[in-house]
């Protein structure tokens, strides 16, 4: 059964379980290795022994069809999500001083990246537009999907939004052909996407070699209501609790009868649930029900966890959050909007690295570059403080390179 806790007991919850990738690191480690050492022959060994494959060749042909109802659902998804990166793309702009300095900035696209979906428990079809769509809307020509047993609707998204590579491959060793590039594979510059914690542990390891999104955990919600329907909240916390037994789920309220009410809904709606053979230990392990002292109080309390995914009932409490992945306001605002349709990235920072960044945009797959020009005269009016802050370093050719300019 979900807990009930007072703010003393919830401090617990800040020290949550991090994501512990020592081990993991251990075991993966010898397989980026071995498949950057030997390209495709190791891939496909690594693949036979973990992902059962048979085939002679990773690479899929990117071809399906989806059902009518579900190419509507698809279609009207995908339309929010691309909206939605088009407004988050950085933009070029010039402008010109007086001084004689014209400075800007150019964006440009990575010219290949990888998505991660996963196909173990859930495939996640849905991952495929939220991974691919904001690439394609950043300019990205060349997108690659790595995944263990893609499903016919995985199949199906991939040919409809013209991904260019689809290989059947997952684990540490499609996160170092997508990192190293194969004689089949291409080298990306960026991968993104969830995976388990050998996808993780792989994910971070090859950070230095090309750019990840971030080292994601077991997903987690924070919900923050003085009042409310329980049976709406207690559906919610449910929501995020049946993707993984380690899944948080957390109410921060005032009202010690909702939080009462919650619970009970909880353990009502868990017994007619398909899958509570994993919401029920998520639930009983990582969820809980705080009753705090103060709207204000759950605010701080949620800013030190720092939640992938935060539902506010109240939308005033907005200007006081100051980490979470995504924010949902309302009661008629879900999770699980967010998650399939309504147009924001449903892949976010976990276990606490919302502190640092927001989930995946369009913006993770754009470089934006400075650009300056100057003229004679701008330079002038510069020189004696370039020169003079150069020599402070002690790199005379920076000074006389600006000096040059000026006999």
């Amino acid at each position: 059964m979900i807990r009930i806790l007072t703010p003393k007991d919830a401090q617990a919850l800040i020290q949550r379980k991090a994501v512990h990738l020592q081990e993991a690191e251990r075991i993966v480690a010898p397989i980026l290795v071995d498949v950057r050492d030997r390209g495709d022959a190791a891939l496909l060994h690594y693949a036979r022994k973990f992902d059962r494959f048979t085939g002679d060749s990773v690479r899929l042909k990117v071809a399906g069809a989806l059902e009518p109802e579900f190419l509507e659902a698809v279609e009207t998804a995908a339309k929010n999500i691309r909206e939605y990166a088009q407004a988050q793309l950085p933009k070029e702009w010039f402008i010109d001083y007086p001084d004689g300095r014209r400075l800007g900035q150019i964006i440009r696209p990575l010219d290949a990246m990888g998505a991660y979906v996963p196909a173990g428990r859930y495939p996640l079809p849905s991952t495929v537009l939220m991974t691919v769509i904001p690439a394609q809307v950043a300019g990205v020509l060349t997108t690659c999907i790595a995944c263990p047993h893609p499903s016919a609707e995985i199949l199906g998204i991939a040919h409809l939004l013209g991904v260019t590579h689809m290989f059947q491959m997952g684990g540490a060793q499609a996160i170092a052909a997508l990192a190293y590039g194969t004689e089949t594979v291409p080298k990306v510059d960026r991968i993104v996407g969830p995976g388990n914690i050998y996808v993780a542990a792989a994910k971070k390891l090859i950070a230095g070699e090309t750019s990840i999104d971030f080292v994601a955990g077991p997903t987690e919600i924070v919900i923050i209501a003085a009042e409310g329907n329980p049976r709406w909240i207690a559906a919610d916390l449910l929501a995020q609790a049946e993707h993984d037994v380690d899944a948080s789920a957390i109410l921060l309220t005032t009202s010690r009868r909702l939080a009462e009410g919650v619970a009970r809904e909880v353990e009502w709606q868990v017994e007619t649930l398909p899958t509570a053979q994993v919401a029920r230990p998520a639930i009983d392990n990582n969820g809980a029900i705080v009753v705090v002292d103060s709207l204000d109080q759950a605010v701080e309390l949620s800013n030190a966890l720092a939640p992938e995914h935060l539902a506010l009932h109240d939308g005033n409490l907005l200007a006081k959050i100051r980490h979470a992945g995504a924010v949902f306001i309302g009661p008629h605002s879900p999770e699980s909007a967010g998650d399939y349709a309504s147009g924001p990235n449903h892949v976010l920072p976990t276990s606490g690295a919302a502190r640092q960044r927001g989930g995946l945009s369009a913006a993770d797959f754009v470089k934006v570059i400075a650009v300056q020009e100057m003229t004679p005269a701008g330079l002038r009016q510069l020189t004696p403080t370039i020169v003079r802050l150069a020599r402070a370093e002690g790199l005379e050719a920076h000074a006389r390179s600006v000096e040059v300019r000026n006999e």
